[in-house]
């Protein structure tokens, strides 16, 4: 009883004790609702302030802030506070007591406030950081890699040792939100191995994970497009689970995810279907500034009108509220949908014009381009502008900075470049990538034709400028050593100056990299070749063989990039390639985007292979449906290239697979694209035209831009009986050519049913064959214009094709060896 007694005795003190040593200043915090209350306590506390405190306050003031709407935040209020000045004081005093978890978080609620990047605080909060970096736990250290990047330190030597650190520690991470942050912080940094390692592993753990967080893949997405490498396994993951979190998505994740996917040229049917209703419920709660503005970039460019004439009436209402960054992505979506809406024009204008000087370099050419496009017309905006660009261009020194205003400042209106402009071209332009060199070159030409002075000097600054960056383009070629890095650079490389000045030393460098050639990079390589219609049978070749043997690793999208340039360069030595490609788009055809398939359908069809399932599957009521519904949502320019490849696979399906059955549903459509299209008659055609009304013995034998079944278009059209005689019309042809090349409809040009023949005789269809028919480096007719010729022969023509080259021979320079010409190529096919 006596033990019992002191034991009881003992306990007591011991809670007395506990309850008189508790922390009070931590229970304090621990009960404040808001901020001003966390302040008080600090501010009556000073003194008592312990490590824990001072964490614990930060935390919780920057908790507080999370919590709210962006725009009833009030970080700048908190940061100028008092007692938020006394904690930056303590903290800063307190580091050497941090343990490694509470110095990464008091350094990422401080930036969460704004505290510059050069505060004393924030610089040994970081110098401390690194200290311990290699005993960090991951939380941490993915914490602190987002910190460096909010402190533009995503180049630094620090972040190369933490990419180090990810890349001993891969295996071991197993939370993806930790390895999702540290992947877009490290994004500048990884190599393609390392790159390759990341997507694996986030593979890996977005398929264990909940996949109510949406944020993750969002990560996983935004690393992608920040290294420019489209994966589309993983993004077509991340795509399901964003279609999964569509009700819980709001407008600003819904635009970050869409700009985001317009980076990478991912284009997914079901997003788009899904988002535009979801947007559309948002419109009623999307009253303030910041939210109507991510829905207004969003939404617009794929709504109907109505809904856009709406959601323009609600920005003209609310642009005198907008910040200088929303006032800019309404001004780049109403260049998007080309608005013509002046009054709104004026008033984002306004609002940029008050606030120009807040905006950096990039921003201030994304501005340009804008109002640039949409045709605004404003020459003292312009003209600030233009004093804005010069004097970020006096001060940037990274070379993209520079091509990215030299480009935009070729925009605006004035006709000399001045010397500091080009000295500091000059000053960059041995560092510049080939896609940065072609940009510069546009810019200087424009320039250059646009001086009065260049008449009189040929050896003007132009020249000179045009010449250093021949010699620094060719130069990068020839140090060229890698394949991938290469492509890279000539994504968008395009235009007169590459074309004339370096595209045969390119194909030399790709010729000489071609045991490089692997097919992770071959959709990539196929479509430069397309895009520079270049034809290469080396580079094809080595293609096909790389292509067949891991047709089974190309993803199934990348299929249509890899058969492009075959078949738009007609190279037909490929049958292997097209065989394992039919049969992979096959296996896979009901994951294709609707146009997507259109447009592969199409090029299978210009190299005349047409797999059933594909027809079968493109021509279904319940495709033709979704295809209408996804280019609601597409871009103009797209759903027009599609309806058209669309038309044109339809026209060749009936031509040449009859037993398939699918009806010709394409002649209204045809009728209207006929309507609004102009013809005009080269020099060349008009001089055809001539020589065949003399060959044939009179021009009412000839008749011009014949309208065909199918709707195809006939330069000239004679008729050569059995004896090989020319047959008069009986009506005057349609079309005539005019003293100014102009080929006028006559009242029967919408008429397409054709006069009988008699027994014997034959339909001569003559195409004049310009540049665009043929590849650029060779006379190699493309695939568009060997389909035609075999479309026509299908239809009854005898096909003769004039080639410019052949015509404008030194060989033909005198009107007898043209009409020769005609005689041998009209009457030598049906004779022979």
């Amino acid at each position: 009883m006596f033990r019992l007694r002191c034991g009881s005795s003992f306990l007591r003190r011991l809670l007395h004790g506990g309850t008189v040593n508790r922390d009070q200043v931590l229970q304090q915090l621990q009960v404040c609702a808001a901020e001003d209350q966390v302040l008080d306590v600090v501010g009556k506390n000073k003194a008592k302030l312990t490590v824990n405190h001072v964490s614990t306050a930060v935390g919780m003031l920057w908790q507080f802030q999370r919590e709210k709407p962006q725009m009833l935040r009030t970080v700048m209020v908190i940061r100028c506070h008092p007692q938020f000045l006394t904690l930056r004081v303590l903290a800063e005093n307190k580091i050497a007591l941090m343990d490694d978890l509470t110095l990464v978080d008091m350094l990422y609620s401080f930036l969460r406030f704004n505290v510059d990047g050069h505060d004393s605080l924030v610089q040994q909060l970081v110098s401390e950081a690194w200290l311990r970096i290699d005993r960090l736990p991951m939380e941490s250290l993915s914490k602190f890699s987002m910190c460096l990047s909010d402190l533009n330190l995503q180049n630094s030597p620090l972040m190369g040792h933490i990419t180090s650190i990810v890349d001993q520690r891969l295996s071991s991470i197993d939370d993806a939100r930790i390895l999702t942050s540290l992947m877009i912080s490290m994004s500048p940094l990884v190599s393609p191995r390392l790159r390759d390692a990341l997507i694996s592993r986030a593979e890996e753990l977005l398929d264990t994970m909940d996949p109510a967080k949406f944020n993750n893949p969002r990560r996983i997405v935004q690393f992608m497009r920040n290294i420019k490498h489209s994966y589309r396994p993983l993004l077509d993951k991340c795509n399901k689970i964003f279609l999964i979190n569509m009700s819980r998505l709001d407008a600003e994740n819904i635009c970050m995810i869409m700009g985001l996917y317009q980076g990478l040229q991912f284009n997914s049917c079901d997003f788009n279907l899904a988002v535009k209703p979801r947007l559309t419920e948002l419109i009623d709660s999307s009253t303030d500034p910041h939210s109507f503005t991510k829905l207004f970039v969003a939404l617009a460019p794929m709504s109907s009108q109505e809904i856009r004439d709406g959601l323009e009436n609600t920005a003209l209402l609310l642009a005198d509220e907008l910040t200088p960054h929303q006032a800019l992505a309404v001004a780049e979506a109403l260049q998007y949908i080309q608005s013509r809406n002046l009054n709104l024009l004026n008033k984002i204008a306004s609002v940029i014009q008050r606030n120009l000087h807040v905006y950096k370099p990039v921003e201030v050419t994304r501005l340009i381009q804008a109002l640039f496009q949409l045709k605004y017309q404003n020459p003292e905006l312009y003209a600030k502008l233009r004093q804005i660009l010069l004097k970020f261009m006096v001060r940037s020194v990274q070379p993209y900075e520079v091509t990215m205003l030299i480009r935009v400042l070729s925009m605006l209106p004035c006709q000399r470049l001045e010397e500091g402009v080009i000295s500091r071209v000059e000053a960059i332009v041995t560092q510049c990538k080939l896609n940065d060199l072609n940009t510069i070159s546009i810019a200087v030409a424009k320039w250059l034709r646009n001086d009065p002075s260049y008449r009189h000097n040929t050896s003007s600054k132009y020249v000179r400028l045009l010449q250093t960056l021949n010699r620094c383009g060719r130069e990068r070629l020839q140090k060229a050593d890698r394949l991938d890095l290469l492509l890279e650079e000539l994504k968008y490389t395009t235009g007169e100056w590459f074309e004339e000045m370096l595209m045969d030393e390119t194909m030399v460098t790709l010729k000489r990299m071609m045991d490089q050639i692997h097919w992770t990079n071959v959709p990539a390589l196929c479509h430069f070749l397309t895009k520079t219609n270049h034809i290469c049978p080396p580079l094809l070749d080595r293609i096909a063989t790389v292509a067949i043997k891991d047709i089974d690793k190309i993803h199934h999208w990348g299929i249509y990039a890899t058969i492009l340039p075959f078949s738009v360069l007609n190279y037909d030595s490929a049958n292997e390639l097209y065989d394992a490609s039919i049969q992979c788009v096959t296996a896979h055809i009901s994951t294709f985007e609707p146009h997507m398939l259109v447009l592969l359908g199409y090029t299978l069809a210009l190299a005349d292979y047409f797999p059933e399932a594909l027809v079968r599957e493109i021509f279904s009521i319940e495709f033709l449906g979704k295809l209408d519904a996804e280019l609601e949502n597409l871009s103009d320019a797209l759903t027009m290239r599609t309806r058209l490849r669309l038309m044109e696979l339809n026209r060749a399906v009936c031509l040449e697979c009859p037993e398939y059955q699918v009806p010709w549903f394409h002649e209204n459509y045809c009728q209207q694209f006929q309507k609004q299209g102009t013809v005009t008659a080269s020099p060349m055609q008009q001089q055809i035209h001539n020589m065949l009304g003399e060959v044939l013995g009179g021009i009412n034998c000839v008749r011009v831009a014949v309208v065909t079944p199918y709707f195809y278009t006939v330069d000239f059209e004679c008729v050569l009986d059995k004896h090989l005689q020319p047959l008069p019309y009986s009506e005057p042809s349609t079309l005539q050519i005019s003293d100014r090349g102009k080929v006028h409809w006559g009242t029967s040009s919408e008429d397409t049913t054709r006069d009988v023949l008699p027994p014997g005789a034959q339909r001569v269809a003559v195409n004049f064959l310009d540049s665009k028919s043929f590849c650029k480096n060779s006379h190699h007719l493309r695939g568009n214009a060997l389909m035609t010729k075999r479309h026509l022969e299908i239809l009854g023509y005898l096909v003769v094709q004039v080639p410019h080259f052949e015509w404008n021979s030194m060989e033909l320079s005198t009107p007898n060896a043209w009409k020769e010409y005609l005689k041998k190529n009209l009457f030598g096919q049906l004779s022979s």
